[in-house]
């Protein structure tokens, strides 16, 4: 079982960043893909950004390429989400996920791990 500990959200003001964390204590982090979705009232989860656990390579959604970027830190087990030129409608409950030696990608059945989640809210 891997346990996923998200921290970092709060309430900023439309323009400003935040950085999120999700950390595990799993020393087996280098072999998961980790993922970032998020999920606004009365609306589905979304993905926002991944990156692969073997290349780091990154996949982002479109309405946050270029705001958002995804990393991680092997020798901490953490993964990290941060978010510049933040807009009101970002406004939701973060999520990271971990996929054990798979690309998970923008698909959250991917995924096998999920954290607790992080609410964010962005001000106008």
């Amino acid at each position: 079982q891997v346990q996923l500990v998200e921290s970092g959200g709060g309430l900023v003001q439309a323009g400003g960043s935040l950085r999120l964390s999700c950390a595990t204590s799993r020393r087996t982090f280098g072999s998961y893909s980790m993922g970032w979705f998020r999920q606004a009232p009365g609306n589905e989860r979304e993905f926002v950004a991944a990156m692969n656990w073997n290349d780091a390579s990154t996949d982002y959604a479109d309405s946050v390429k270029g705001r958002f970027t995804i990393s991680r830190d092997n020798a901490k087990n953490t993964v990290y989400l941060q978010m510049n030129s933040l807009k009101p409608e970002d406004t939701a409950v973060y999520y990271c996920a971990a996929a054990l030696k798979f690309w998970g990608g923008s698909l959250s059945r991917s995924y096998d791990y999920w954290g607790q989640g992080t609410q964010v809210t962005v001000s106008s």
